[in-house]
């Protein structure tokens, strides 16, 4: 592995929906009846990818049910992956919920000298950081007190105490350290800032607070949907975090007596996946769908692409005598614009049914799927200093054979 301490590679985590069989009671009841339920598999990650090098502290970003607690707990081996591998380069260290790691039944004192054995130290090592690890948590008090007795912001204390102290190489921190408050958050974020930074141990470090891991850590990875939706710089990251979210559907009529009419407008990537959020290199797929009573091969589809401004950035037309066939009653048909030639910033469409020479209009539904494109990484995508336009024009450029 070289100076790389952890590498996951296309993993995945599956639970299985639904009851295999009944309780007793309803076997009981009805012993000819089948409570067999077909099952359904709930995908927590789906072919996560990763690296991390040794000494990085990396920052795991997403909303609710996008994956990191599942992602954290297989690093930290509580549960396994369905498929897929991963290797930690190093001991591991993981505070993860309130409650874990430690024997309740067991005091402060005893707690800390089982953990370091845990981690595979001897009792000499232990002992040689306990007063440093009683003096951090600031429980001195009631460290022969047995943890069960101890409040949820104590348990914390303690457990980020031995956690950090006890020299893992690797360091995996949950949300749980928001139970502390504001004064101990910051002087764990400044423990992990040194073990990363002067240490050169590997923190990877889950957050919704984004201020906090853009201070801690340099690179992040997103999770949505248990899938990685942007590995990079942890500013670039959390910023297309706060873009995370499903499209705005336009829903236009089901059935009408015009002779063609709009029935939906939406947006999607190019995986096929609903969304309202775009990185600047990937394809906006725009999906029209158009209800048709009675078919004129001088009927047309007029789009403009809208600014947040409602300035038109491009317009374009295209015939539906293009994509129609005899018969046909609906119309679903894309409009993609491709990567890297959109600026970041928020757009919206215009959407128009009318006739090629223009005279005639059926329909326009104007500022529709509101859509934002993101910062992420790509060469001019912006460039400090320099103010682009919405479209980045890529120049083509051809030499001429000389006479």
């Amino acid at each position: 592995m070289g100076n790389t301490a952890i590498i996951v590679d296309n993993l995945w985590k599956g639970y299985q929906l639904g009851n295999k069989s009944g309780n007793l009671r309803e076997v009981l009841s009805n012993p000819f009846s089948s409570n067999k339920k077909k099952e359904e598999t709930f995908w927590a990650l789906e072919d996560v990818s990763f690296e991390i090098k040794q000494g990085e502290a990396v920052g795991i970003i997403g909303k609710n049910g996008a994956g990191k607690s599942t992602l954290l707990k297989i690093l930290s081996r509580i549960t396994v992956p369905t498929k897929g591998s991963f290797e930690m380069n190093g001991r591991v260290a993981s505070l993860l919920e309130v409650g874990t790691g430690f024997h309740p039944e067991l005091t402060g004192r005893e707690n800390i000298y089982l953990n370091g054995t845990i981690l595979g130290m001897n009792r000499a090592e232990v002992k040689s950081r306990f007063d440093e690890i009683v003096d951090f948590s600031g429980v001195e008090k009631f460290i022969d007190t047995p943890v069960k007795r101890y409040s949820s912001g104590m348990y914390v204390r303690l457990a980020f105490a031995v956690a950090a102290h006890l020299e893992p190489e690797i360091l995996i921190v949950d949300e749980v350290l928001a139970v502390g408050d504001a004064e101990f958050q910051k002087k764990c974020l400044g423990k992990m800032k040194d073990a990363s930074a002067n240490e050169g141990r590997t923190v990877v470090f889950v957050s919704h607070n984004m201020g906090t891991i853009n201070q801690l850590c340099e690179k992040s990875i997103l999770l949505n949907s248990g899938k990685v939706g942007l590995i990079g710089s942890s500013e670039m990251v959390t910023q297309a975090y706060n873009y995370i979210g499903s499209a705005e559907v336009f829903k236009g009529k089901e059935d009408s007596v015009d002779e063609i009419f709009i029935k939906k407008i939406e947006t999607f990537n190019s995986k096929n996946e609903s969304t309202f959020t775009f990185s600047h290199s990937e394809n906006i797929n725009l999906r029209l769908t158009i209800g048709i009573n009675n078919f004129e091969s001088f009927q047309n589809i007029g789009l403009a692409f809208l600014t947040r401004e409602k300035n038109r950035v491009f317009t374009v037309n295209k015939s539906l005598q293009d994509f129609y066939q005899e018969g046909d009653e609906e119309l679903t048909v894309d409009f993609i614009i491709q990567g890297g030639l959109i600026a970041p910033m928020d757009y919206s469409f215009l959407v128009a049914l009318n006739t090629r020479s223009g005279q005639m209009t059926y329909e326009v539904q104007e500022d529709v799927c509101p859509i934002k494109v993101y910062d992420d990484g790509t060469d001019f995508a912006f460039a400090e200093g320099y103010n682009y336009g919405s479209i980045i024009y890529e120049d083509k450029w051809n030499l001429i054979d000389r006479k």
